[in-house]
């Protein structure tokens, strides 16, 4: 059974600061089997994670979380940047690249967060529901995805939505084989623990305001 954590974002999104790397050295000495560098709107960090990766028996999927009207969908198998921000436009964009189109934490609230009004059933062609995402507050939140993906029969995912160190690996994909041929043919499992201590989305949250600060400062 292979593990990988889904759902890892790098400094290339203004709310984390993890360097590919180091991630790198994380994810393996944690045992995973491979990971996904997912950050906000862009495929940088798993370009970077990619191109730094000498394992081969270590798989770096370069992905990407896009920000749209119906949540944040994350694509997998990416080549090129994705420049839709349509729901539906966007996962065709991912599909066009031979890429796998997911949803991320789709019933998400927590205490800072403002949940998006999710429809699973207007978003054809979707292939997953990420169902463990370790930054989810209650356990309802991922219950709530775990119950839609079976609703609708889509393949199930989790990551750990890492945005520090200490958070990679905390959530996870189990499967057997080659991980595009296991969600096409639903056979993921989205496991982990939830883990976010009280400080963490707080924290990611100022960076963010503070990046984009100094950013327009300059």
């Amino acid at each position: 059974m292979k593990k990988y954590d889904l759902h890892i974002h790098s400094h290339f999104s203004s709310c984390s600061n993890m360097r590919p790397s180091k991630i790198l050295r994380i994810a393996k000495k944690r045992k995973l089997n491979g990971i996904a560098i997912t950050d906000h709107n862009t495929i940088k960090g798993g370009l970077e994670a990619k191109k730094l990766n000498k394992d081969k028996n270590f798989e770096v999927i370069i992905g990407a979380e896009i920000k749209t009207k119906a949540g944040e969908i994350i694509g997998y198998y990416l080549k090129r940047e994705i420049k839709e921000r349509e729901p539906l436009k966007v996962i065709k964009e991912i599909h066009k690249q031979g890429g796998i189109a997911v949803i991320a934490h789709p019933f998400g609230h927590g205490i800072i967060r403002k949940c998006a009004k999710v429809d699973l059933k207007e978003l054809k062609n979707l292939d997953g529901v990420e169902v463990h995402n370790s930054r989810n507050t209650f356990h309802w939140e991922n219950f709530y995805a775990l119950v839609a993906a079976r609703k609708y029969k889509l393949a199930e995912t989790g990551g750990s939505d890492a945005h520090f160190y200490y958070e990679i690996g905390k959530g996870y994909t189990l499967f057997k084989g080659s991980l595009k041929k296991a969600i096409r043919n639903k056979t993921t499992k989205g496991d982990g623990r939830i883990a976010p201590l009280p400080w963490a989305r707080g924290m990611s949250m100022l960076r963010k305001i503070g990046v984009k600060y100094l950013f327009h400062k300059r």
